[in-house]
């Protein structure tokens, strides 16, 4: 580790370590992976404290939840609060957050203490799972345990092609075991079902088509053994080199093969050895599907949890498949660069994000394509804005563009990073919300 950041983190810990000392914490996570793994690590750390703590999974932190806070505890937020210095500023609370994404005010309220690597210079990009992690192990050694839910977080947020010297070491504190293959998951379930459904890549005539998927095995001659295919990791290697084949045929996609090639994490978990983006799609599921209590007890090892979980799971896929199909199926605004994918009440809108970044790392939409997705929320609207492309190289801010068109509705402050952001905006904005983003989309690209 640098040693600003490490400098940075014990001096985060020892407010932390003051603040909560005899008062209890309220602790505040965002419902994706990353959110729930960070809430898992922390709460195991404090309660090996005998510290005083609550947790609550949230969608997201808007000013209804801001005035909720229970005025006597100190509030931790974990993935959040970056973009809401403004609102937490009114808050009576003291507040700690632990988050990765941009920061809006660059002016931090003097109630806030923030540990985000964005404060550093030449600062490495780390999640919040791994942050929370981090802060864990400075708080007492015992928790280096829990290095293996950061890097379910870390996989959770898509940043495991990115290897840092920090995200290294958590790599190595968690154990976990490494093997090179096709980006395809669950790497240990049967290769059948994982390729039915998978989503990245969203592999056309194969996701969500069991006939699609028995075809593309046959061609790569891969025969079932008894009544079951091999998994992933059992595949030898002409099986292996016939697989990708079949696979980047049916992707029309001018990346090479390398791109879905790389490092399976596999990581030891309910006595076992599993796959990490699997794991991580299920605390995921979980969450979009309004049980983030079932993952949490996943992540701190309870079997029981782990089952509900699956079958929670297995209900999460049939609705992104279903959803994929939706989008396929339905019209869509659709501009030199850019998509406006508008579900109204056909998509959940907390499976809305998850569709967008799938679509992204698909070949369906050109890299450097904006891909905007709405679904409705009761009153207001969920919007997820994702760059297409694995390694979009456009100048655009994705979070700049929504902050300035919600701005504009007087809608809440969006929140995320250039290359996926999102927001929430009034049912009654949506026609005014989707001219908004045309029209500076379009400006933009007249003055490119």
């Amino acid at each position: 580790m640098t040693s600003e950041i490490i400098s940075y983190i014990e001096d985060f810990v020892k407010i932390l370590l003051e603040k909560t000392n005899n008062k209890k914490a309220y602790i505040i996570s965002h419902f994706d992976t990353d959110g729930i793994t960070s809430a898992a690590i922390l709460s195991k750390a404090f309660e090996r404290q005998d510290m005083q703590f609550s947790i609550k999974i949230v969608k997201q932190l808007d000013n209804e939840e801001i005035n909720q806070f229970p005025k006597e505890k100190i509030i931790i937020l974990l993935d959040l609060g970056s973009s809401s210095f403004k609102k937490l500023s009114e808050s009576e609370n003291e507040i700690l957050i632990i988050d990765h994404h941009e920061i809006t005010d660059w002016q931090v309220p003097k109630n806030i203490t923030i540990l985000n690597p964005h404060l550093i210079e030449d600062y490495e990009e780390l999640c919040a799972s791994e942050l929370t992690y981090l802060v864990s192990k400075k708080i007492s050694e015992e928790n280096k345990e829990l290095a293996k839910l950061a890097v379910l977080g870390m996989v959770g947020d898509t940043m495991e092609k990115d290897i840092s010297r920090i995200r290294n070491q958590i790599i190595s504190d968690a154990e976990v075991k490494i093997k090179r293959g096709l980006l395809i998951y669950p790497s240990t379930r049967p290769i059948d079902k994982a390729l039915e459904y998978s989503s990245r890549p969203f592999i056309p005539g194969v996701t969500g088509d069991s006939q699609g998927t028995f075809e593309i095995l046959q061609e790569a001659g891969i025969e079932k053994i008894g009544n079951c295919y091999k998994s992933l990791l059992d595949l030898d290697e002409t099986e292996m080199k016939n697989l990708v084949t079949a696979i980047m045929l049916r992707l029309n996609s001018e990346e090479k093969t390398s791109e879905y090639i790389g490092n399976l994490y596999l990581i030891k978990l309910f006595n076992k050895l599993e796959d990490a983006r699997e794991l991580s799609a299920i605390i995921n599921a979980c969450g979009r599907m309004d049980q983030s209590e079932i993952a949490l007890l996943l992540c701190l090892g309870n079997a029981p949890a782990r089952k509900k979980a699956e079958r929670t799971y297995f209900r999460y896929r049939q609705h992104i498949i279903s959803g994929l199909r939706f989008i396929d199926q339905n019209h869509k605004i659709e501009g030199r660069e850019y998509v406006i994918i508008n579900a109204r009440d056909h998509i959940k809108d907390t499976l809305i994000g998850t569709l967008a970044s799938i679509l992204s790392f698909s070949s369906v939409y050109k890299e450097g394509t904006i891909i905007i997705a709405m679904a409705y929320n009761e009153d207001k609207i969920k919007v997820s804005t994702r760059m297409a492309g694995r390694n979009p190289k456009s100048s655009r801010n994705l979070k700049e563009l929504l902050d300035s068109v919600t701005e504009s509705l007087n809608g809440s402050v969006s929140g995320g990073h250039k290359q996926a952001a999102g927001c929430i905006i009034k049912k009654e904005d949506e026609e005014k919300f989707i001219e908004l983003v045309k029209r500076k989309l379009e400006f933009e690209l007249v003055k490119v």
